[in-house]
């Protein structure tokens, strides 16, 4: 029985010479296994300890020697093991719960004596130094010859930037490590990025700056970096589009998509309601979707993108009278917050529905509207904004739907009475 984990070694006895314990642990190998007692030329099982200073470790007897266990916190990894003799406490920090709880069992049953048979004994020799090591938690490879090929990553990462290696996939190597919250592949050339990238369930930070990307999955929006991707790198690529999913993403806070080739942004983006820096210049945005108005930005970048201006008179008119039934009962399930799904009504009526638009008076649309576009400020959605162009203007158009001709002709009325284009 092996542990790797923090240990630190409390002599209680200290005190009463007036000398006072380190008070931080090391990281350490813990063994629990046979040794030949030199007294009683006996076989008894003992606990050894290894560190980086001593590899060769520090043995005590565990048979009727534990005086108690402190157990408080094992769920969190820690626990306390204290002897009669010597009258030392063996504190353990940073180790995984499961093993540290069936560890502290099989020191429960060397205390009592039990049969060493029953017991899942190791062998007690000296340890490696890369095991006593302290668990890596960056790592940064920036150039080709620097890339492992035959060891794997340290498992303990939590940040990865691998950069300048020429890499035209994702190494499956790097979806094994669960701890990673930052992965950096900045500066390859990637093309597609794998769906298990959605199972590093701890990822906050994705940096895919200079790749060759040409899409963004709808599976990654939908997979657990719902709930912890918070910054999202996808500039110097060559995407066109992303997925309507990609609004699924609601904890971003910071997205970049600089030097692409989009030509439309996600209709409902306004559903990134924590979204604080967006920056999308050089790209091939004609317009900004409805939902962009929805958005609470403190710094916005959209320079370089060919705007074109925005006419009120030009519209697109998709309404029909009287409204289809589909149409009616599709605003009513909307309207109503009445819950739907693909268990309810087909697939395909569900994917029209999740991408319904809304209307300037709040009332939602599917198939039947009136689609204009019209000029906004930009400083309406963000506090900082770059310059749209180099004539100093801070406008760009953005599309607006209208459920019916009085919501569309009270719209002009008021764009009149403003003198707005």
């Amino acid at each position: 029985m092996k542990l790797q984990c923090d240990v630190e070694v409390i002599h209680r006895m200290l005190p009463t010479y007036g000398l006072k314990n380190r008070g931080r642990g090391t990281r350490a190998v813990l063994s629990i296994g046979k040794h030949l007692d030199k007294t009683t030329r006996r076989n008894n099982i003992y606990l050894m300890i290894c560190t980086q200073k001593d590899r060769a470790g520090s043995k005590y007897k565990l048979k009727e020697n534990i005086e108690k266990f402190f157990t408080w916190f094992v769920d969190e990894g820690k626990a306390t093991v204290r002897l009669k003799e010597p009258a030392v406490d063996v504190c353990l920090s940073k180790a995984d719960a499961n093993s540290l709880k069936n560890f502290l069992s099989a020191a429960r049953l060397a205390h009592r004596g039990s049969d060493s048979d029953t017991l899942p004994l190791s062998t007690l020799t000296p340890v490696r130094a890369r095991d006593v090591e302290r668990p890596k938690k960056k790592l940064a490879i920036l150039s080709k010859k620097d890339y492992p090929l035959t060891s794997n990553f340290p498992y303990s990462l939590e940040q990865l930037q691998v950069s300048y290696c020429k890499l035209s996939r994702v190494d499956m190597r790097m979806l094994s490590l669960k701890s990673l919250r930052c992965l950096d592949l900045s500066n390859n050339h990637i093309k597609k990025l794998p769906e298990t990238i959605g199972d590093l369930g701890c990822l906050a930070e994705l940096v895919l700056h200079n790749n060759h990307l040409e899409t963004f999955s709808a599976a990654l929006c939908l997979s657990s970096l719902q709930r912890t991707l918070k910054l999202l790198d996808l500039s110097r690529n060559r995407l066109h589009a992303l997925p309507d999913q990609f609004c699924q993403l609601r904890e971003l806070i910071s997205l970049k998509l600089d030097n692409n080739l989009l030509e439309r942004m996600p209709s409902r983006i306004g559903q990134l309601s924590k979204l604080r820096s967006l920056s999308a210049s050089h790209n091939k945005l004609p317009f900004l979707p409805a939902g962009f108005r929805q958005l609470s930005l403190e710094n916005l970048d959209l320079f370089g993108n060919p705007f074109a201006q925005p006419n009120s008179l030009d519209h697109t008119m998709r309404l029909t009278f009287p409204l289809a039934l589909q149409e009616m009962a599709s605003r009513a399930v909307l309207d109503l917050r009445i819950p739907f799904g693909p268990h309810l009504i087909p697939a395909h009526l569900c994917k029209e529905l999740e991408l319904a638009k809304t209307c300037d008076c709040g009332r939602t649309v599917v198939d039947a509207f009136i689609q204009m576009v019209v000029s906004m400020n930009l400083h309406l959605v963000s506090h900082m904004v770059v310059l749209v162009d180099d004539m100093g203007s801070t406008e760009a158009p953005v599309q607006r739907y209208f459920c019916s001709l009085a919501c569309y002709s009270q719209f002009l009325d008021i764009c009149l009475r403003r003198g707005v284009r």
